[in-house]
Parts: structure tokens; C-alpha cells; sequence
């Protein structure tokens, strides 16, 4: 009995130390030691992985490891999410969230998998405009002549989405509300097959985000009637603001940005941080994501906070009152 109860306080002793070790080499910043994986909470080729993939390449050179890129699409990005949520709190494993996974999606899912408390919001990777967009094909060249359309067709015409409760999604559902008109939402999996669904012509527009849509339109896939930010976007200065259209309440932007659970410690968090921010005020990040139609993150971590609760405040606000909450 003796050997046996000395046996497992050595066992006790060990998990002991080994623990102490862990915190050790998180408080010698020893972190990281090995790969770190990005949770994506839509699709391959979306608007978030896009420049996500490529915040991963210049951070793996950076902090020499290797950055695993997991895709998890689904549920309006809550499934991703609450992957990320449940995760071991230790550093390897970071949300790439958004606008919709990490400030609408509160409102907007009465059974939701996590909750804002779950996460430590790091920084904002980029921001970015969503744009009005039909096919190329499409004789409708004008935000009035889509209006117009769509009151003399009830019922059937149709946006595409990344995703219910996505700005793309509440984004249309806003220009109804505007406009008193009978508009059909098509959901996707994400942003790359929403896009993909507008390019074909399997809906008639789009509110999209324009890192994803920026090379449909410079090919000639799309036509961009309006964008949704303050001022007229750069990559596309002959296109008018919702604003200056007309449309009130319109001047929205989309955001990405990096969250771990909450539990990460402190070390660890700062350390991440505090290269994420590095990386994102690197001219060639800076340089590739203005390409993208976006604009660069990199705000400290308690404004981007502030902005996270601002959205969810705001957003969560059209969500009441046009009744938008699912099960």
C-alpha cells in the first residue's frame, strides 16, 4: 500500500512539474515551439482567407513556425467559431474572426455555440467595404434600375450571401428595409461560393465584400453599382457610396481579426499580439492588402475591442427590428 501510495505522489509530483514547466516556458516567452493553427470560420478562397492565408506566411517567417490554415464554413461562421472556442487555450490556436462570426452572429442566433466572453480579441487584420455587384451579363446598371426592377418583379429577385446573419446577408436585408421591396436571400457556405453564385448569374446581385469581388469586377465579371463605405474606395473611384445615392444608414464596413480563448495566458497573448501588429504594419502586408480592395489592421488590442462591442451594439439593432434572430 505504502509503494503504492508512493508511487502516485510521484505521478501527482511529475503532472506537477510538468505543469510548471508549461507556465514556465509561456512566462520565459518560449512561446511558440510549435506549429500554430488559424481558424478560419468559412470557406477556401473566401474574403477571409484570402488575406488570411497570406497574414500566416509572413507570420510563420516571423516567428519561425508554421502556420496551419483550417477552414471550418458553416452556420454563418458560428461553427468555426465555436471550434475555436473550445480549443486548448495555450497560444497555437487563433480565430481569424469577422464582423459577422464575432459581433452579429450574438444577436442573430438565439442557440449560438460561444459567447463574447469565450475570447480575448487581439487586433483587426483588415477592413473593407462591401459592394453592390450584378453579373456582368445583367442589364441592370444602376442601383435605381435594381430598385426598379425589383418592384416591378416581387419575389424574384435574389442576393446571394456568405452566410445568414453575415454582412452580406443583413447588408440586403437593409436595402430592403430601405426600399419596401420583396427581396429573396440565398445563403452559402461563405464567401467564395456566394461570389462564385453572383459571377454565374445564380442570383441576381450581391452585397459582397470586396476582397472578394475586386477581381471578378477588374476582369469583367462583375458590375460594381455602389459601395457601402463613408467615401468612395480607391480601387474603384469611379463607383458612387450608397450615401451618395441616397441610402441612408448605409456608410458599413466589414472587418476580420484575430481572437484566442480566453483562458490564453497573459505572456502568450501580449507576444502574439505584439507580432501580429508587427506583421501588419509591414509595407509588404500593407501593400498586398490594399491590393485587395481592404484596408490594413493593426489597432491596439483594447480599441479593437471597442470596436467589436460598437458592432455588436449597432448591428445587433437592425437584427431586432427586422426580426432577423434564428433558432
Amino acid at each position: 500500500m505504502q509503494i503504492r501510495n508512493r508511487r502516485r505522489a510521484l505521478q501527482f509530483a511529475g503532472a506537477a512539474l510538468l505543469g510548471m514547466a508549461a507556465l514556465s516556458s509561456f512566462a520565459d516567452g518560449a512561446w511558440p515551439t510549435r506549429p500554430i493553427t488559424f481558424v478560419i470560420p468559412g470557406a477556401a478562397g473566401g474574403s477571409t482567407d484570402t488575406p488570411a492565408r497570406f497574414m500566416a506566411q509572413k507570420l510563420s517567417e516571423r516567428l519561425g513556425q508554421p502556420i496551419v490554415v483550417d477552414n471550418k464554413p458553416g452556420a454563418g461562421g458560428s461553427l468555426g467559431t465555436s471550434l475555436a472556442a473550445r480549443a486548448q487555450p495555450d497560444g497555437y490556436t487563433v480565430l481569424v474572426g469577422n464582423t459577422g462570426s464575432n459581433a452579429i452572429n450574438y444577436t442573430a442566433y438565439q442557440k449560438l455555440g460561444y459567447k463574447s466572453s469565450d475570447f480575448i480579441g487581439l487586433t483587426d487584420m483588415i477592413s473593407f467595404a462591401n459592394v453592390l455587384v450584378v453579373p456582368a451579363r445583367s442589364p441592370i446598371k444602376s442601383l435605381d434600375e435594381l430598385i426598379a426592377a425589383a418592384r416591378q418583379q416581387p419575389g424574384k429577385l435574389s442576393f446571394s450571401s456568405a452566410g445568414v446573419g453575415q454582412t452580406t446577408h443583413l447588408m440586403g436585408e437593409l436595402l430592403r428595409e430601405r426600399t419596401g421591396t420583396d427581396l429573396v436571400h440565398v445563403p452559402y457556405k461563405g464567401s467564395a461560393p456566394a461570389t462564385m453564385a453572383i459571377v454565374s448569374g445564380e442570383t441576381q446581385f450581391m452585397f459582397d465584400n470586396l476582397t472578394a469581388s475586386l477581381g471578378h469586377i477588374k476582369d469583367g465579371k462583375l458590375r460594381p453599382l455602389a459601395v457601402t463605405g463613408a467615401t468612395r474606395e480607391p480601387e474603384l473611384p469611379d463607383v458612387p457610396t450608397m450615401t451618395e445615392l441616397g441610402m441612408k444608414d448605409f456608410d458599413k464596413v466589414g472587418w476580420m481579426g484575430f481572437f484566442v480563448p480566453a483562458k490564453t495566458p497573459p505572456a502568450v497573448v501580449k507576444k502574439l499580439t505584439d507580432n501580429l501588429i508587427a506583421v501588419l504594419h509591414d509595407p509588404a502586408v500593407v501593400k498586398r492588402y490594399r491590393e485587395l480592395g481592404g484596408r490594413p489592421g493593426g489597432m491596439p488590442a483594447d480599441q479593437f475591442a471597442q470596436m467589436v462591442e460598437r458592432d455588436r451594439q449597432d448591428w445587433g439593432e437592425l437584427i431586432r427590428s427586422q426580426k432577423l434572430q434564428l433558432d
